[in-house]
């Protein structure tokens, strides 16, 4: 099995975190990287395979180098590093030095040695529903990672978009690499973005899990709400640990009354062309000169976080109302389907506990 073969602190709680920071299946690549949650930590570990005339060894040698955080956003800056230093561990196996000069460099970012960080709350990761953190928020990516989410979705992030507002626990089963379904993780959990504030202090936070394996079931167990990946097809079959499974493009859940979200409405679908038009505006711009500040990334958060302040926007202006009646016209309003969507908002007003009164029950009111 995998052992942690260094650490630095020596005293730090590392349990598990061998099996985080390798992926099931990875002794059939060559090279990986992998976002992991541990306790209140984030990780990044880049893992590497190596051929090697050994029986001891099998013929292979394995291993990853990796870093814990408190927070996932700066642990990319140093991707060239780990990358860098499992290749050396491979090459030359027991020599640290550079390890221990990196961790003496960077240690006043990590927490302390009992793996929690001194005298802090727990850290919200995301932008919760009532505290707008966008910006702390970047994740680094190989370019186009959000183009590359969806062309890879397509309409169906409109689909996943929904089960993310709903604080739904969403996980997401790939075989390896699993580099490249963490970010799918993190896109997941930027669809989730509102910086309205003041709204739905009780509503869970959506966790970004990135890679779990069979040793987290335990922890899962406890989560209302979470999004993670995982190469173990094990999770399938567990499904008192997810609400939504995706498996390639294919999106379902097991639960019946979310079952009609899965649908794509004509609402989704307008959604789907304006973002795919903002997106060729952007590529446009980019191509002409006229605005290099702008990302693609920017534009997906942004797009979905305005969708989302709409709707709540709306609600929020409903529910303070005499009558609080939301009707067709106010669901076309935010940009929903008052027919296909309303299973949808009735979810939306209980996860966020919004005095509302729906009344677009009849067909005609469409």
């Amino acid at each position: 099995g995998n052992m942690v073969e260094w650490c630095l602190p020596q005293d730090i709680d590392l349990e598990g975190v061998e099996f985080k920071s390798m992926a099931s299946g990875s002794h059939k690549i060559q090279s990986d990287f992998i976002y992991f949650r541990k306790g209140l930590c984030f990780g990044l570990a880049c893992f590497a395979n190596m051929p090697v005339e050994s029986e001891l060894e099998r013929g292979a040698r394995m291993k990853s180098v990796g870093i814990l955080s408190p927070s996932y956003t700066l642990l990319y800056r140093y991707m060239h590093f780990l990358e860098n230093q499992v290749r050396h561990q491979l090459e030359m196996p027991g020599h640290y030095s550079h390890l221990e000069a990196f961790y003496d460099d960077k240690k006043g970012v990590l927490p302390d040695s009992k793996g929690t960080p001194s005298s802090q709350q727990p850290v919200h990761w995301l932008p919760s529903i009532h505290r707008y953190m966008y910006p702390e928020m970047k994740i680094t990516h190989p370019a186009g990672c959000m183009s590359q989410f969806i062309k890879f979705f397509g309409e169906q992030i409109l689909v996943l978009w929904k089960f993310a507002l709903l604080r739904k626990r969403i996980l997401i089963f790939s075989p390896p690499p699993v580099g490249v379904v963490c970010y799918r993780v993190y896109c997941c959990c930027c669809l989730a973005n509102v910086s309205l504030p003041g709204l739905g202090g009780t509503v869970p936070e959506s966790k970004p899990f990135f890679y779990v394996n069979v040793a987290d079931i335990e922890m899962l167990e406890t989560e209302v709400s979470y999004v993670a990946c995982t190469t173990e097809k094990i999770f399938e079959q567990k499904r008192d640990l997810y609400d939504v499974y995706v498996d390639n493009q294919n999106v379902r859940t097991h639960h019946e009354h979310l079952q009609p979200l899965l649908k794509i409405n004509n609402a989704d679908k307008e959604k789907y062309r304006r973002l795919n038009d903002q997106r060729q505006m952007l590529m446009y711009s980019q191509e002409v000169g006229e605005d290099c500040s702008s990302c693609e990334e920017d534009l997906f958060i942004l797009f979905f976080m305005e969708q989302n302040n709409r709707i709540f926007q709306t609600l929020m202006e409903v529910s303070a109302s005499q009558d609080k009646t939301l009707t067709a016209d106010h669901a076309r309003g935010m940009g929903l389907d008052p027919q296909g969507d309303r299973s949808f908002l009735m979810d939306l007003l209980e996860v966020y506990g919004i005095d509302v009164m729906l009344v677009i029950d009849n067909p005609c009111c469409t």
